[in-house]
C-alpha cells in the first residue's frame, strides 16, 4: 500500500508545507554547505557530519576570502533585482530584499560582512551605488544607473530632443514671421489721401442733364473727389506695366522654360532613394518600436531597397522605399533633390509652404548654383545627414 497524505495539523503536514513554500528558518541553514535543515535536530546532525567539518576547516584557513566572496555575491544579486524590477525609481530597501530572498537558492545576509540591512543600505550610499534616505517608514533607495550603454543612450536621446526642439523653434519662428508679413501687406494704406470735407454741408448739388444732345459732355465728377483721377492714373499705370512685363519675356527665357520641362520629364522616376539622406520609417510591419523612427541611408541594395541605420539605436535594417518617407529639415539646412529636373543636386532649404506641401530651395552646387526653385514637393527632397 502506498503512503497516504499527512493529516492536517501534524508535524509532517507542516514540514511538507514549509518545504513547498521554499523558505525555512534561517537559523537552520548552513551557508558553507548550502544546506537547509528543517529543524534543530537536523541542523545538529548536519554540523556533526564529516562533510560539514571539512568545509569549516576550509573556512578557517581563509575566512576573509570566503566572507568577501559571499558579500560580493549578495551585493550583485541585490543590485540586479533593484535594477531590473525597479530601475531608477525610489523604493523601500526592505521591499527589494523581500524580492531577493523569495528565491530559495539566494545567499543569506548572515554570511556576509554586513550584520543588518541598515548597514548594507549605508554601504550602498557610501559607495555610490544608490541614493539612500531614511524615513519614518524605514530606508529608501534609488538606483544610480552607470551602465555605459545606458549613458550613451541617454546622451543620444538628449541630443535628439535638442535637435527636434531647435527644428520646431525655427519652424515656429518662420511661420510667425510669415504671418507678420502677411498682416503687414494686408493692412490698408491711407497715405496720399485726405479726408473728404464739404465746405458747405447744406449746399445742394445740381446736375444739368441734357437728354438727346449730341454734344460731348464734360466729366460730371464732383470737384471735391480727387480720388477718381488717381484711380484712372493707377489703372493706366498697371495696364502699361502688365503690357511691359508680357513683352519682357524673351525667346531665351522661353527656351529655358521649355528645357526645364524636358528635364523634368526625363529625370522624373518612380524611385528616389539615395545614400546619405535622412528618412523616416512609416510601417508597422517591422514592429511598433521602429514606427516613426528616423535613420540615414547607408547603402543602396537596388533601386527600391536600401540599408537604413537608425539614428537613435544604431540598428541597421533592410527597408523598401514604400515603407519610408522623406524628412523635411528646418529652413537653412542642406537637402538633396531626389526627383525631377534637378535630381541629385544639393540645395539649401529656403522656405516651407505647409498649405501646398511644397518648399523653395536654392541650388548649392553645380553650374546652376544659386538658382532658386519653388513649388518642390515634399517627397522630392530630403534632409542630408551631416
Amino acid at each position: 500500500m502506498g503512503k497516504g497524505k499527512a493529516e492536517v495539523g501534524t508535524p509532517k503536514y507542516l514540514a511538507n508545507k514549509m518545504k513547498a513554500k521554499g523558505l525555512q528558518k534561517l537559523r537552520w541553514y548552513c551557508q558553507m554547505c548550502e544546506k537547509q535543515c528543517r529543524d534543530e535536530n537536523g541542523f545538529k546532525c548536519h554540523t556533526m557530519s564529516e562533510s560539514h567539518q571539512r568545509q569549516i576547516l576550509l573556512f578557517a584557513d581563509n575566512a576573509g576570502r570566503f566572507i568577501d566572496g559571499f558579500s560580493s555575491e549578495f551585493l550583485t544579486g541585490y543590485l540586479q533585482i533593484l535594477r531590473r524590477q525597479f530601475g531608477t525609481k525610489r523604493v523601500a530597501a526592505n521591499k527589494v530584499y523581500q524580492e531577493y530572498i523569495s528565491d530559495r537558492n539566494h545567499l543569506h545576509m548572515n554570511a556576509t560582512k554586513w550584520h543588518s540591512l541598515s548597514d548594507f543600505v549605508k554601504y550602498l550610499g557610501r559607495n555610490g551605488h544608490c541614493v539612500v534616505d531614511e524615513t519614518d517608514k524605514g530606508w529608501f533607495i534609488t538606483y544610480i544607473d552607470r551602465d555605459p550603454d545606458t549613458l550613451a543612450m541617454q546622451e543620444k536621446m538628449a541630443k535628439k530632443q535638442k535637435m527636434d526642439k531647435d527644428d520646431a523653434e525655427r519652424l515656429a519662428e518662420f511661420i510667425e514671421e510669415q504671418v507678420r508679413r502677411g498682416k503687414a501687406e494686408n493692412e490698408p494704406s491711407c497715405s496720399g489721401y485726405s479726408l473728404l470735407k464739404r465746405d458747405n454741408e447744406e449746399a445742394v448739388i445740381k446736375l444739368d442733364l441734357k437728354i438727346g444732345s449730341n454734344q460731348h459732355q464734360p466729366s460730371m465728377l464732383p470737384p471735391n473727389r480727387p480720388f477718381n483721377l488717381l484711380d484712372v492714373k493707377k489703372e493706366k499705370k498697371e495696364r502699361l506695366s502688365s503690357t511691359f512685363e508680357s513683352k519682357k519675356m524673351s525667346a531665351l527665357d522661353e527656351l529655358m522654360i521649355e528645357e526645364e520641362q524636358k528635364k523634368e520629364k526625363i529625370y522624373r522616376k518612380n524611385y528616389w532613394l539615395s545614400e546619405g539622406i535622412v528618412v523616416k520609417l512609416i510601417t508597422h510591419s517591422l514592429g511598433d518600436k521602429y514606427f516613426k523612427q528616423k535613420g540615414v541611408v547607408v547603402e543602396l541594395i537596388d533601386k527600391y531597397r536600401a540599408k537604413v541605420k537608425l539614428l537613435e539605436t544604431g540598428e541597421k535594417l533592410k527597408v523598401d522605399q514604400a515603407h519610408l518617407e522623406t524628412v523635411i529639415p528646418a529652413v537653412g539646412k542642406q537637402v538633396l533633390v531626389l526627383n525631377g529636373g534637378y535630381r541629385g543636386s544639393m540645395a539649401i532649404l529656403k522656405a516651407i509652404d505647409t498649405e501646398s506641401f511644397s518648399v523653395t530651395v536654392e541650388i548649392a552646387s553645380g553650374p546652376l548654383k544659386g538658382r532658386f526653385i519653388s513649388n518642390v514637393a515634399y517627397e522630392d527632397i530630403s534632409k542630408l545627414f551631416v
